[in-house]
């Protein structure tokens, strides 16, 4: 009775996103790291025998691994779905001369905002999954360009009827540094680093001609499974009433609030530009407060696809590897892997951007003219 109910609401909110959406954008453009990517780690062989690219990833909705790290859609392609716009494809899947009109996702798996070179000069390096940071993004955004639009006259066209989705991105600048043992203090130091190079590359992106651009904040590190994992506290005043760590959830509170002031200083240095705060955390939060009216019988903080352990993250038994196993319904959890999130948290979060309940200001609050 429960799973139908969970049904009905979803059935629900997919009517509620695709009516209340006005057909805005022709294209999106998306740069990220695995909160977002749909399939350039897996493209680039970074990975000799990536779990992502093999069930129970990709179980839910597309029936096969996409590279997603995800049992299915994620926040981007619920948005391209929203304006009927198809789900973008991987920059490393775009060949040559082939079309790109209604966008391209530049994100990749590991990603972090600053460069490489930041982490290698703080014996940081061995532990980057990739040197795809998030200028080398951009670098490969400027390569495309030219198969989009011709003169500035064609490209400023082309890109106000465009969407650019800068992040979710940072959450790995800050994994690295906690799992190599750096406390929040020392992490706080950061911040200032990671934040203006978001912004830098938001108003990279608006000298380059977007018009449209929306920046997620981080999510609430605090209720996720690996940092609950890692990061357990035999002190019961570490952890808020829904379970979560108290002051990981702080920190990511203190990044979002100084990428908050960095967008407002954009906003009045580009004041023909909208740009959107987008509160990942705030629409986690909700479910985390009240799981079972967002349909999550199987709980927030554990994860569907893991080796067990409290929180089901065991470092030595990752979903997809020996010893892990996957819950029979991904829908009723809003973690999937212990790092990543289900297709139905991101369901949630989507719904909540698209509505503007998460999105400052609303996403669709101003159609764009002919």
């Amino acid at each position: 009775m429960k799973n139908k109910f969970f049904i009905l609401v979803i059935l629900f909110q997919t009517v509620d996103l695709a009516l209340s959406t006005p057909k805005k954008y022709e294209s999106i453009f998306n740069f990220g790291d695995s909160l977002s990517d749909t399939g350039n780690l897996l493209l680039s062989g970074a990975l000799v025998f990536p779990v992502i690219g093999q069930l129970p990833y990709g179980e839910t909705f597309f029936q096969h691994a996409t590279g997603r790290c995800s049992d299915g859609r994620l926040i981007i392609d619920f948005i391209a779905e929203a304006f009927s716009l198809p789900y973008l494809q991987p920059y490393l899947a775009v060949k040559q001369g082939q079309s790109s009109q209604h966008g391209v996702n530049f994100a990749f798996s590991g990603a972090t905002a600053l460069d490489a070179e930041f982490f290698f000069q703080r014996n940081m390096g061995s532990i980057l999954w990739t040197n795809n940071s998030l200028n080398v993004q951009l670098g490969w955004f400027r390569k495309l360009k030219s198969d989009l639009c011709y003169d500035n006259e064609s490209c400023d066209d082309f890109f106000k009827k465009s969407l650019f989705l800068v992040g979710e991105i940072g959450g790995n600048d800050y994994n690295y540094a906690f799992f190599l043992g750096g406390s929040i203090k020392q992490l706080q130091s950061m911040v200032p680093s990671v934040v203006e190079a978001i912004a830098n590359a938001t108003s990279a992106l608006i000298e380059e001609g977007a018009v449209e651009l929306m920046v997620p904040g981080n999510f609430p590190i605090g209720c996720s499974a690996v940092y609950l994992t890692l990061f357990e506290s035999p002190k019961k005043e570490d952890y808020d009433r829904h379970g979560c760590l108290k002051a990981f959830n702080g920190f990511a509170k203190y990044h979002n609030n100084q990428l908050k002031q960095a967008l407002d200083t954009l906003r009045q240095k580009y004041p023909h530009a909208r740009i959107f705060y987008a509160d990942y955390y705030g629409a986690a939060m909700r479910y985390v407060h009240a799981p079972l009216h967002h349909g999550f019988y199987g709980g927030t903080l554990k994860a569907c696809c893991g080796g067990g352990g409290p929180y089901n993250f065991n470092i030595s038994a990752r979903c997809g590897h020996p010893g892990s196993e996957a819950c029979k319904d991904p829908s009723v959890y809003s973690n999937w892997d212990g790092i990543h999130l289900t297709e139905a948290a991101y369901r949630h979060i989507a719904l909540a951007l698209i509505n503007g309940s998460s999105s400052h200001p609303r996403l669709i609050s101003s159609p764009l003219s002919d």
